[in-house]
């Protein structure tokens, strides 16, 4: 398991519907999908040493999803988020 540094938080995102790509509607081009909530609730698995609060494992957490990030080592995916994107907990 990966183990934040840097004040990075390991987070569990909640998983999206999958959204089927092959698709036999045809939509006008100015058609806009509905855009993702910008904030997402997360929960916590672990935080670095030097985030800069105590974080337990399990809390909910409120994020600004733009600034999740995704690392991919081999088949394993993680998310991780900086500390001062944490919005708020939530009890």
């Amino acid at each position: 398991m990966l183990k934040p540094l840097n004040r990075y938080i390991l987070i569990d995102l909640p998983q999206s519907p999958e959204q089927e790509t092959d698709s036999l509607i045809v939509l006008p081009e100015e058609y806009k999908p509905k855009e993702e909530e910008r904030y997402v609730q997360v929960r916590a698995v672990c935080a670095a040493p030097d985030a800069r609060f105590n974080l337990s494992e399990g809390v909910n957490l409120v994020v600004d999803r733009s600034m999740i990030e995704e690392i991919s080592i081999g088949a394993t995916i993680y998310n991780v988020i900086l500390d001062n994107y944490v919005v708020g907990m939530i009890e």
